[in-house]
């Protein structure tokens, strides 16, 4: 069982045609939908009662009780591994409560970072390399690749380490603090639980 995302390139067009879930572009078929591969070679009865082949046909039927596959309002959970002025690399390991399979990548642009004065987001002050963040997937980029959003206020960072590499917790939305130094550093912070309860 093979499960794909849409824009995954499934076979060469002279192999076989596109059926739902598919289409054909230049001289590959893709995946439109996530979902599973499948093949078949439909037949029909010719007028001696004979059933005759024709083309091999692929589609992708959309499978949903499998969601370990990121979909558009997943909430996600990965790691940051590469980091630019304009946006953060995740690599995905969990959707909803169910582990990846399979390496999938989002993206945090600087504008989905948070819901206001979005153009004086720094990725710097938002995230570092190795945070654990919680994010909900807005969008589909190319292959194996999501655009992910941090803008609500319960997603954004959920674990870090400090420059001396001791765990850190939130202590506003936007600082988290060292455990062992007390040393400050700017975060976008997911909903701090306990802070947001002690000041109701």
């Amino acid at each position: 069982m093979r499960y794909v995302t849409p824009g995954t390139r499934l076979c060469f067009a002279s192999e076989y045609e596109a059926g739902p879930g598919t289409y054909e572009r230049e001289e590959y078929i893709y995946s439109s939908v996530v979902g599973i591969v499948q093949e078949f070679i439909p037949t029909v009865s010719t007028n001696t009662g004979e059933e005759k082949k024709q083309s091999k046909i692929i589609t992708v039927s959309k499978e949903k009780h499998q969601s370990s596959i990121p979909d558009v309002g997943n909430i996600i959970t990965g790691k940051v591994i590469r980091m630019t002025t304009r946006e953060a690399v995740v690599s995905i390991m969990v959707v909803g409560n169910i582990p990846c399979k399979d390496d999938y990548q989002g993206i945090i642009r600087s504008q989905d970072v948070r819901a206001t004065e979005k153009d004086k987001v720094k990725i710097i002050e938002s995230y570092r390399l190795g945070d654990i963040v919680k994010a909900e997937v807005i969008s589909l980029g190319d292959a194996r690749s999501y655009y992910l959003s941090t803008a609500k206020n319960e997603y954004g960072v959920i674990y870090a380490q400090s420059v001396a590499g001791a765990m850190m917790v939130p202590i506003s939305w936007q600082n988290m603090q060292c455990t062992k130094t007390k040393a400050v550093e700017l975060r976008k912070c997911a909903k701090p639980e306990d802070l947001f309860s002690k000041n109701q």
